[in-house]
Parts: C-alpha cells; sequence; structure tokens
C-alpha cells in the first residue's frame, strides 16, 4: 500500500518532534564553579620588544622562537635572551617574551634594579612614558632604550565573568591575601579583565619570595580597596 504525502509529511514530523524531545531532555552540562582561590604567578624578569629593536639585537628578519606557552592566553617564553647593560652592572640572559609589542618594556623586581643601579618606577605593564632607560644588548647589536624600565605594579588577570563573581572592575584595586608559612596581606593590587584572561595573580619575584609562595600556595581577595 503506498503511503500519501500527507501521511508522510505526518510520520517525518512525528519524528522530528520526537528527536527534539529527547535532545531537550539531554541536561545541560553544569559550568564548573569560580573559585574564591587565586592561583599565583610569579613573573621572573623578562623583555617585550618591538620589531625594531627586535631587528637591531637579532638582526633584520629573524624570527623569535617559543621555548612554552605561558599561562595567559596568546603569551611566550622565547628561547632567545638579551643581556641588560647599565654603567653600574651587566644582567645577562633576560628571557624574551612574544607576542612583539608597539613599544619595548624592560620589566624587573627591586631587587634586579638595586643590583643594576637604576630606579624604574612601579607600573602597569605599557605604561612606559619617562620610566628608566637602559642598553639591551643582542647578538646583532644594541640597542639604547631611553625610557621602558618598569617594576610591573602587582596585578590580577580575570575574564568579566570572573569579575563579576569577586564584585570588581578593571583598574580596581583590591586586598590579597596569600596563604602558607609566610601568610601576608598584598594591597594595591590591581584587576586587569580581558575576555580571554585566566585568573591569576601576578607577583614578582621579591613579592613571591617575602611570602614564600611554592606549590599549592594559593591568594584570596579579602577586599576592595581604593586606599592611599
Amino acid at each position: 500500500m503506498r503511503i500519501s504525502e500527507a501521511d508522510l509529511v505526518r510520520l517525518i514530523t512525528r519524528e522530528v518532534l520526537a528527536e527534539l524531545s529527547a535532545r531537550a531532555r539531554v541536561p545541560t552540562p553544569r559550568r564548573e564553579p569560580i573559585p574564591d582561590t587565586i592561583p599565583i604567578g610569579v613573573s621572573v624578569r623578562h623583555v617585550h620588544l618591538c620589531q625594531e629593536h627586535l631587528d637591531q639585537l637579532y638582526g633584520e628578519g629573524y624570527e623569535l622562537s617559543i621555548r612554552n606557552e605561558l599561562y595567559q592566553p596568546g603569551a611566550y617564553a622565547a628561547n632567545e635572551t638579551v643581556t641588560l647593560v647599565t654603567p653600574r652592572r651587566v644582567l645577562h640572559n633576560v628571557r624574551i617574551l612574544l607576542p612583539l609589542r608597539p613599544h619595548s618594556q624592560v620589566e624587573l623586581a627591586r631587587s634586579d634594579a638595586i643590583y643594576l643601579g637604576i630606579d624604574p618606577p612601579v607600573r602597569l605593564s605599557g605604561d612606559i612614558a619617562g620610566s628608566a632607560g637602559i642598553v639591551m644588548v643582542g647578538p646583532a647589536g644594541a640597542v639604547d632604550l631611553k625610557e621602558g624600565v618598569i617594576i610591573a605594579a602587582r596585578h590580577v588577570h580575570m575574564n568579566p565573568e570572573e569579575a563579576a563573581h569577586f564584585g570588581v572592575q578593571d583598574r580596581d584595586e583590591v586586598e590579597v591575601e596569600i596563604s602558607g608559612m609566610r601568610a601576608l596581606v598584598f594591597r594595591h593590587v590591581i584587576v586587569r579583565v580581558s575576555d580571554e584572561a585566566r585568573l591569576e595573580l601576578h607577583l614578582d619575584t621579591d613579592e613571591a619570595n617575602a611570602a614564600n609562595v611554592i606549590c599549592g600556595v594559593t591568594a584570596r581577595i579579602i577586599a576592595k580597596a581604593n586606599v592611599p
């Protein structure tokens, strides 16, 4: 017996409705809750380069090679390094980070700056106007960087959903408590919010050593505080 077109349409319609109903019964995967503790990333002295300075240090057309991926998406440590030179001291093997930037920047800990005999300001990354200068040396040449040396202000990366969870916005300041045997509270921790960020507190080596940051030590925001 032949099925009429109308009956065929009704049969197909029932099958489609049954499939859609079955899909609707499949539970939506639960999203992992945002943790209240924050992992800590220790930032060792490093250099960000612009294309012009990379050409001067390593030769025109040279391409940096990736040693490893960093915790923040799109950031990498290169195999290549530079040497930093001041009238007082020389500091070898300072790692270059990728990607390249519009302006070169050197990030040091205070102890590095004391060793080199310079006095960089504490700034957010990218805020280099009027900062300290230094000479960078590579295998193909040198760059006399007139400004660009900073001590990075401690900061915490997060995405917009995490910012809403903690009740903060980009550029807010918070107080952060570090756990462990040498637990302490850091003030003036600047919130950095971006869509692709992964939750992480960035400290330099001096700050991490002061808090004895080792594997398993975490941070926790305890207050939003725009205080002097």
